[in-house]
């Protein structure tokens, strides 16, 4: 002996025609990869005519990819000198095939109780949020009467996840949409010859209205989504389930932290986008030939306090919506493989739509009250 591994033999598959039909020989050993291989020479040789036997006698070893081959070329052939092993897996193999239930029928389109089924659907999800604002309430009362409730560390991690971490994307966005807004707004205004007030109105509309709700939206996708995915795993892996077990609050420890940091943070990232914006503001002003002292001026004229309170109190409202609902989408995740997927796509959203929506009540409830 040499020492070397003999190589398996190869499968050899012959088509003879014999008096009584079609005959299949088949030699060597026919494995996976054996008979992905020969499958087409076989599949096409069944094509070609019905097949009366498969001879057997030269087949040295067959594993279940090749005994699926020949009982889906010749189902009804006649197997001929096959050893008991093979014999065995053939035998094995035919009944796996028949015992798979055929493909379910399509159910009837039924248009009314595919209404009423999401409607009921939809009620539920309404019930289910009810249930956990009012949890998220509960907890809230309770945690200010014992403050020593609240995981002070917890909320530490989450102010720098959701703050300090989120920085950089703020006043990159905050810096590009005031360079936007400025161009923008000094097209129309050139006409009249009124380009340096530009500055009052970026200035307005980033302290009372972009700021806030730009800071509320990269909130949303990377903050909300990131509560929800952290939930829902671990509400997929039964980790809130085993908090409940062990007479945890899940909403003391998992959602409450959370909604702090997003509600005390969401006003730091809407200052932070509105001065990056107004910086870009100024970069565009000074290009087209006004001074730092002009825009300055502007904007002390007609920026008050009470623009940049109004935006900040929003901001923070913003801040307590989103985190709500990525925690919800989190906690209400189901078991499936899609479960944090969905519960993740389902914040974000959610938050972004919820933040629109407040920041029309907002607009229509200080116009009201003139503020």
């Amino acid at each position: 002996m040499d020492g070397t591994l003999a190589k398996p033999a190869a499968a050899r598959l012959d088509i003879l025609d014999e008096p009584g039909g079609r005959v299949l020989r088949l030699a060597g050993r026919l494995d996976v990869t054996e008979a992905g291989r020969l499958w087409p020479v076989a599949m096409a040789a069944a094509a070609q005519g019905p097949v009366a036997a498969i001879d057997l006698g030269g087949l040295e070893f067959l594993d279940s990819a090749g005994a699926v081959m020949l009982v889906e070329a010749a189902p009804q052939a006649e197997m001929r000198g096959a050893a008991a092993e093979v014999a065995a897996v053939l035998d094995r193999t035919r009944r796996a095939l028949a015992t798979v239930p055929p493909p379910p029928e399509a159910p009837p389109w039924r248009p009314i109780t595919a209404i009423g089924r999401a409607t009921v659907g939809r009620g539920r999800d309404a019930l289910a949020g009810i249930a956990f604002l009012g949890e998220a309430v509960v907890t809230i009362g309770r945690v200010l009467a014992r403050p020593r409730l609240l995981r002070w560390s917890d909320l530490l991690r989450h102010l720098d996840e959701v703050g300090t971490r989120a920085f950089p994307l703020t006043l990159l966005l905050g810096f590009l949409i005031g360079v936007i807004l400025a161009y923008q707004s000094s097209i129309p205004l050139r006409r009249f010859g009124a380009e340096v007030f530009v500055p009052n109105l970026v200035g307005i509309s980033l302290l009372r209205e972009l700021g806030p709700l730009l800071a509320g939206v990269v909130l949303a996708g990377r903050t909300g989504s990131a509560f929800a995915a952290e939930l829902g795993t671990m509400t997929v892996n039964e980790e809130v389930d085993a908090l409940k077990i062990m007479g945890i609050d899940p909403t003391a420890m998992l959602v409450l932290p959370r909604l702090a940091a997003a509600t005390l943070v969401m006003p730091v990232l809407a200052l932070l986008m509105s001065l990056a914006g107004l910086a870009g503001m100024t970069l565009i002003m000074n290009t087209l030939g006004y001074p730092w002292a002009a825009v300055q001026g502007q904007l002390q004229q007609w920026l008050s306090l009470g623009d940049l309170a109004g935006g900040l109190f929003k901001a923070a409202c913003f801040g307590l919506v989103i985190a709500g609902i990525g925690c919800r989408a989190g906690l209400s995740a189901g078991r499936g493989p899609r479960a944090v997927g969905d519960a993740a796509t389902a914040a974000v959203v959610g938050g972004i739509v919820a933040i629109v929506a407040m920041d029309g009540v907002f607009a229509v409830l200080f116009f009201r009250l003139g503020i």
